[in-house]
């Protein structure tokens, strides 16, 4: 599970198992989790983050939205 970045108390990263999904991350604080699709920007299942914290997370997929799918593309060949 290669972490892609961290930003202040979360992490960003991809689980190698997950390469026929569409292109996502996943990010983790403590014990809470989140999926976000990169390919348009949402939310792919609910977050256990209260509301301001996933939309902190959300404005920081999409500062790097860019280089989440880079690195998404490099992970698993595409």
């Amino acid at each position: 599970m290669p972490t892609i970045l961290r930003e202040g108390p979360y992490r960003f990263y991809f689980v190698s198992g997950d390469r026929n999904e569409p292109p996502h991350i996943h990010v983790q604080r403590d014990n809470c989790f989140a999926k976000i699709w990169l390919d348009p920007v949402k939310y792919q299942d609910g977050s256990n983050f209260t509301r301001r914290e996933s939309l902190r997370i959300y404005r920081i997929v999409e500062r790097n939205h860019t280089a989440f799918l880079e690195a998404w593309n490099a992970h698993f060949n595409r």
